[in-house]
């Protein structure tokens, strides 16, 4: 099982890394974006995106 999570851990800095390395001033413009938001649109965000990898993760297992 600790394999799997490291695993998981490793796609996700691979994934996370893809933007700024592709292109780092749209990467920067999308952080000042995400930083004029309100916590409380950041937080639907953040759950929406756990309830789709959790989807996600649920059809591909």
């Amino acid at each position: 099982m600790l394999v799997e999570i490291l695993t998981a851990v490793s796609l996700v800095l691979v994934l996370e890394g893809l933007l700024p390395f592709i292109n780092p001033a749209g990467y920067k413009n999308a952080i000042r974006v995400m930083l004029e938001q309100p916590d409380s649109r950041m937080r639907i965000i953040g759950l929406c995106s756990m309830i789709a990898g959790v989807i996600l993760l649920t059809l591909v297992r």
